[in-house]
């Protein structure tokens, strides 16, 4: 099978999902070209897709909801597989709230609307890989959704301008699959779901001084 792995910037359409493989020490660059999007960030080791980035363990790791700059996302396995690496966006992430799935849009009475989870679906199945048995927690970047202090959870819209981006240092060969959500029954992309981007980029050489 072909792993895709991209030389240029990729845009992701909005409602829809890529792949690409990020090797060790690359970066994976994610863009909100127009701001107010969400993205539902999958990761993978690429030679093993029973080992994936698991958000129960990553809040284990850290003892935080989401990573602080400089602090790895860690797999099923406990092993670091990203790294927050950089951020010129708000900051706000959120690693609590499931992928949107066909379940989710039936409750809304929109039993064919796109979802993130199929997404993931369709991205891996593409690349020969057998249909996901469990969709993991994503990686919910730009997605802002504050816990009160009664613990109650409150879907907002993203803050994000356009051009914002998240910065992640792969720790392994992973394969990445990012969906840019098309969650239009609650407000967390603004008026409507609109496209991201994606951007590896090689290891930084340090000149010799």
């Amino acid at each position: 099978m072909t792993l895709l792995s991209y030389p240029e910037p990729v845009t992701i359409p909005a409602g829809r999902a890529r792949s690409v493989v990020v090797r060790a020490g690359e970066r994976l660059r994610i863009t909100d070209i127009d701001g107010g999007q969400v993205g539902d960030v999958f990761a993978y080791n690429a030679d093993d897709l029973t080992e994936y980035h698991s958000a129960s363990h990553t809040r284990t790791h850290t003892a935080r909801l989401f990573p602080a700059l400089g602090e790895a996302f860690v797999t099923n396995r406990r092993r670091p597989i990203l790294t927050y690496a950089d951020d010129t966006s708000p900051g706000v992430h959120d690693m609590l709230i499931a992928a949107c799935d066909p379940e989710r849009y039936a409750a809304y009475g929109d039993p064919d609307h796109a979802s993130c989870a199929d997404n993931l679906t369709q991205a891996l199945t593409a690349l020969g890989y057998a249909p996901p048995l469990v969709i993991p927690q994503p990686i919910n970047v730009f997605m802002r959704i504050p816990v009160a202090a009664d613990d109650s959870l409150t879907w907002l819209e993203a803050t994000t301008a356009p051009g914002d981006a998240i910065t992640f240092r792969a720790e392994m060969d992973c394969l990445v699959v990012v969906s840019a959500c098309p969650q239009d029954h609650n407000p967390i992309n603004g008026a409507r779901p609109t496209p991201l981007a994606l951007t590896v980029l090689s290891p930084v050489t340090e000149e010799k001084r």
